[in-house]
């Protein structure tokens, strides 16, 4: 009786993970997990370590010292935050069929027009940081539009055409920032107070973390997402366009605005994640001397997502609770770059989706013939 109810549990896990997206995406995280603790391990590490890291990255609890700070949580959500945005850029354009790599090139317009309307823009509270993410937000979404002009009308590769733009977006954003008075090397003279998405209930919230307003505006991007590809004719226009192009068209789908459409909403949402980091964690404009690897990290984040909005949400927390909990195990004596060999294999694991699937189906028909071949025998 007891091996008939463990085989009827290992049944119904196998058919869940079968059919839920969600479990598989559960499940290739543990295995990431599991992968980094080995590797932990490897190197002659405690992983208890690292998993208190992460611990009190989420709940600022120090288990060690017994030391609860909520400092902490508020560095991981802000820390969330451009995952959560960029990763919705590339869910986006997925849910329409296309791959926005160009999440970077679009966060980092976002950047440069938010520092430059912060710089530049008239010092009015309140109006002067939301000109600044308004233009953030439009001019991602004329970067990612562009994409989508040539997809749609010449048959370009979105992939190649977002790969050059983001080298574009790079140079060109070094090129308007060195221009403004004051600028050095690395750096801008610093922000004006109302140019920053700072707010004083968040700081003593939070006890002096970085967290800012940009938190809400992802989760209202999120509620936008969710509403706009969910439940809105156009959003259902922009999934059929996805699943086959030609059946849209003959459907009566303007297939070219389709597609220019999603990676225009697409590069908005990395446009707002690069005025939030510009205008939330610093207080001086950046000259980028390299990416911030935001809109690519991206991918991986739709990815665990599954492209929706609850996971790509769900993963973009993850994400950035890794980035939160680097320095807290460096000071445990773990290596700084177990994170991002945990964020790798997850990917490589999400990858591996198809292939996970197909072993537990032929896993499944072969108990399937075997107890087949059991009542035949017995019958």
């Amino acid at each position: 009786m007891k091996e008939t109810a463990i085989k009827k549990e290992h049944r119904s896990l196998t058919k869940l993970l079968i059919e839920s997206d969600g479990a598989i995406s559960i499940l290739v995280v543990l295995l990431g997990f599991l992968c980094g603790t080995v590797l932990v391990l490897c190197v002659g590490r405690d992983p208890s370590n690292m998993y208190k890291a992460i611990l009190q990255g989420c709940t600022g609890w120090n288990i060690d010292r017994g030391v609860w700070n909520v400092r902490y949580i508020g560095e991981w959500l802000n820390y969330s935050v451009p995952f959560i945005l960029c990763g919705l850029s590339m869910a986006f354009a997925a849910r329409a069929g296309l791959f926005n790599i160009g999440g970077e090139g679009q966060y980092i317009v976002g950047v440069t027009v938010a520092q430059v309307i912060a710089l530049l823009g008239p010092q009015v509270p309140v109006l002067h940081w939301l000109l600044a993410v308004l233009g953030a937000i439009l001019m991602g979404a004329v970067w990612g539009g562009i994409v989508g002009y040539l997809k749609a009308r010449f048959e370009v590769s979105e992939v190649v055409a977002t790969i050059m733009l983001n080298y574009i977006a790079l140079y060109l954003s070094r090129i308007v920032i060195f221009a403004i008075p004051g600028t050095n090397t690395y750096k801008t003279v610093d922000f004006p107070q109302t140019a920053l998405l700072r707010a004083d209930f968040l700081e003593v919230l939070t006890n002096g973390s970085n967290l800012n307003l940009g938190l809400f505006m992802a989760l209202l991007a999120v509620l936008f997402y969710w509403f706009f590809m969910e439940k809105t004719k156009y959003g259902f226009a922009l999934r059929a366009t996805g699943f086959n192009k030609d059946a849209a068209r003959c459907s009566g789908i303007p297939v070219i605005a389709s597609v220019v459409t999603s990676m225009a909403i697409a590069g908005a949402f990395a446009g707002l994640g690069g005025g939030i980091v510009a205008l939330g964690s610093f207080k001086y404009g950046r000259v980028l001397s390299g990416m911030d690897n935001y809109g690519f990290t991206g991918i991986a984040v739709a990815l665990v997502g599954n492209n929706t909005a609850v996971g790509t949400l769900l993963a973009g927390l993850l994400f950035g609770l890794l980035a939160a909990a680097q320095p807290l195990m460096q000071l445990k004596q773990i290596p700084k770059e177990i994170t991002f060999i945990i964020q790798g294999l997850i990917v490589v694991f999400i990858a591996l989706r198809s292939g996970i699937r197909m072993f537990l189906v032929w896993q499944k028909k072969k108990a399937t013939e075997k107890h087949s071949a059991k009542e035949v025998v017995h019958g």
